[in-house]
């Protein structure tokens, strides 16, 4: 009987890794590659950068060019939003009317950056950062805009701040929480990157929440806050977190929990159904909790790598130590590991010098690393870390002993 192959519903960095795997492991079967995105799968993290200062074209952000793709026997489907999986006649289905037929499904649908539920939140000129066509919109809008006013001091948000910064612009960031990057970083961090920000001339306003926006005849021209002050802006820019896009999982009776469940191999809890990348949740030896999402590139590529896997008939669970980065302006910020709140935390350099560590320590274990401007702190931390180094903390803050020395 002839096999109808593997269908993967999601063209982005998981979903384009998954289809490489099973080439390179030797998947003889088709693979169809639908996107709901016109675009064959590009990088997303120049977006905030230097897509937005005119560095980079958007062909320039393509994986791969046509060729591969034909080369490689991926059909990939562009405009292609899939509306509903039957996994009994085992077809995915999309809006336009076509049906795909599988022996395998790989849900990599990512995540949608949240809007912001206020008055006037729905206006043209309030716009989210998550794909290439919202980067398109904003790269024009940033062009005619004079105020902008950004709501959330998370990664996106202070990229595209000290991206608008750098172009001229008159950048207010609003955070409603106490400290830039909250969830993410140690405090000191949080307090290196409000002076960076604030000397770059960006206004950060922290414990503020945009409550409305007012507007004229629908263009934007404020923000109001939860506190009563007003914001003139005529951009404003929303990174206020993303959430999984699960839907079709639910609909087809998939478990999930704030994103897919699978397991370490990325297996749903279906037969045949597997899962990776920002919309899923799934054990991690290296979380905080039973179970993680983890929202990063490089978490991406490692389910993809073990959802091929176990398509092919291996089971190479996916546990590396996560990493992250963010680029804001000159500065560079590297994370290793999961860092959880009731962590211990030793610093190591001086902040007032640019280049500094802070490393989290739990139960006697370095967890988790966050460095600035210290890619070698960041290498030999992620390494640390993957070994379950036990070792005193203070021994970590000579900077005249580098961090490798311990390994």
């Amino acid at each position: 009987m002839d096999k109808n192959g593997v269908v993967i519903v999601g063209a982005c960095q998981a979903g384009f890794q998954v289809a490489c795997s099973l080439r390179s492991g030797g998947y003889a079967e088709p693979i169809i590659l639908l996107g709901a995105e016109s675009y064959a799968p590009y990088q997303r993290p120049p977006l905030s950068k230097a897509f937005l200062k005119n560095e980079s074209e958007a062909a320039g952000l393509a994986f791969r060019q046509a060729a591969f793709y034909a080369d490689q026997r991926i059909e990939f489907v562009g405009s292609a939003v899939v509306s509903e999986i039957d996994l009994t006649r085992r077809v995915a289905n999309t809006r336009g009317g076509a049906g795909y037929k599988f022996d395998q499904i790989v849900l990599a649908t990512g995540a949608r950056a949240r809007k912001l539920p206020v008055p006037g939140g729905d206006l043209d000129a309030v716009i989210t950062l998550r794909s290439l066509d919202d980067a398109i919109a904003l790269n024009k809008r940033l062009a005619t805009s004079t105020n902008i006013v950004i709501v959330g001091g998370g990664f996106i948000g202070l990229e595209v701040a000290a991206t608008a910064a750098s172009l001229g612009r008159k950048v207010t960031i609003l955070e409603e929480r106490g400290r830039l990057m909250g969830r993410a970083v140690a405090p000191a961090i949080s307090e290196f990157f409000l002076q960076v920000h604030r000397s770059k001339g960006i206004t950060v306003l922290l414990n503020s929440r945009a409550a409305s926006i007012e507007q004229v005849d629908g263009r934007v021209v404020a923000v109001q806050t939860a506190d009563g002050q007003r914001i003139p802006a005529d951009l404003i820019i929303v990174g206020v977190g993303v959430e999984a896009r699960q839907e079709l999982a639910e609909a087809a009776g998939l478990a999930t929990d704030r994103g897919i469940v699978v397991d370490d191999c990325g297996r749903a809890s279906l037969d045949g159904v597997y899962a990776a990348g920002d919309n899923t949740r799934h054990p991690h030896p290296f979380g905080v909790a039973d179970t993680s999402v983890i929202e990063s590139v490089q978490n991406a590529v490692d389910q993809a790598k073990s959802v091929a896997g176990a398509i092919l008939g291996q089971s190479i669970p996916h546990g590396a130590v996560p990493w992250f980065w963010s680029d804001q302006g000159d500065v560079k910020l590297q994370i290793a590991g999961l860092s959880g709140p009731g962590d211990e935390i030793v610093m190591r350099g001086n902040p007032e010098e640019g280049r500094f560590s802070a490393m989290h320590f739990r139960q006697g274990r370095l967890v988790a690393i966050d460095s600035v401007n210290s890619p070698a702190d960041h290498t030999a931390g992620r390494k640390l870390i993957a070994q379950h180094v036990r070792i005193s903390p203070a021994a970590l803050t000579d900077v005249q002993q580098p961090l490798k020395s311990f390994l």
